[in-house]
């Protein structure tokens, strides 16, 4: 099982500037052997957030081999030609590292802060990928086709960020690359039945994200209110099980959040995850 790093920035009241913490926690992630660095798209929950996209193309250049994905992008937030293009052009300056992992979105203030159709996420996630796929190929869709760059020719990988269920499951499997489950929304339990319906429905690539991890006595402070179901808020050798536990259940990764006051911990992860 691959082991990748999640990073939430959060404002630090002392310390170097932001630009320097992220780009030094993605040196560090390729350093220490991790498969990759994802980080997650949010900006409307009261506190302050940054732009996957722009954040991933700053690591890119801090970074050369491993993979940059986005666990996960609302694609319903986003005007779908406008996306697929900014996300060419991660993918082009990341030179093909690029997961770009996706989903409906979850909270409401979200979509009304840009003005979207919060009832309809589901339908327009689906609508939006089509389009964004067909921006990938160079096919027009409301107007002229959008020119494709030399290498970046059908987009990179897509996997879905989404609710263990049939419909999710087909589309991840079959259509797209990958399935991601969370580890703040799903059990053990529902996670063992999500890939069990995955692999069935001939699913390569299936992924945990958002595995908060704090080794600390008293982890920090999450950004939401409700406790994750999986979770590594433990001592290094019960999140050593841990994994393993996830392991046996058949995930391709595991990705782990790093705590953003505390980036220290990437090695004592490494030393559980990868050594």
């Amino acid at each position: 099982m691959r082991i990748g790093i999640v990073t939430i920035p959060t404002p630090q009241p002392s310390g170097p500037p932001l630009v320097e913490r992220v780009c030094t926690l993605a040196r560090d992630v390729e350093r220490l052997g991790f498969h990759g660095l994802w980080v997650t798209d949010a900006f409307a929950r009261g506190r302050p957030t940054l732009d996957p996209l722009i954040l991933l193309g700053a690591l890119a250049g801090q970074t050369s081999r491993i993979e940059l994905g986005t666990c996960v992008v609302q694609v319903p937030l986003r005007h779908p030609v406008e996306h697929a293009h900014r996300v060419q052009t991660l993918n082009l300056l990341s030179q093909g590292r690029l997961r770009f992992g996706v989903g409906s979105g979850s909270t409401k203030h979200d979509f009304d802060a840009v003005q979207a159709d919060y009832d309809a996420r589901f339908r327009t996630l689906t609508a939006y990928l089509e389009v964004m796929r067909k921006v990938w190929a160079a096919e027009p869709v409301y107007g002229p086709a959008i020119s494709v760059w030399p290498g970046t020719e059908g987009g990179p990988p897509v996997l879905l960020g989404a609710w263990r269920s049939e419909r999710w499951i087909n589309l991840s499997a079959k259509v797209l690359q990958g399935w991601i489950a969370s580890g703040i929304h799903t059990s053990m339990e529902d996670l063992a039945i999500g890939v069990a319906m995955f692999r069935a429905a001939g699913g390569q690539r299936a992924v945990l994200a958002n595995i908060f991890t704090d080794f600390r006595p008293e982890p920090a402070g999450l950004p939401f209110t409700h406790t994750p179901k999986i979770s590594l808020f433990c001592p290094p050798a019960e999140a050593r099980d841990r994994l393993k536990r996830l392991e046996d259940l058949g995930l391709d990764d595991a990705l782990l959040v790093c705590p953003s006051d505390d980036p220290s911990q990437l090695e004592t992860m490494a030393e559980i995850a990868i050594r």
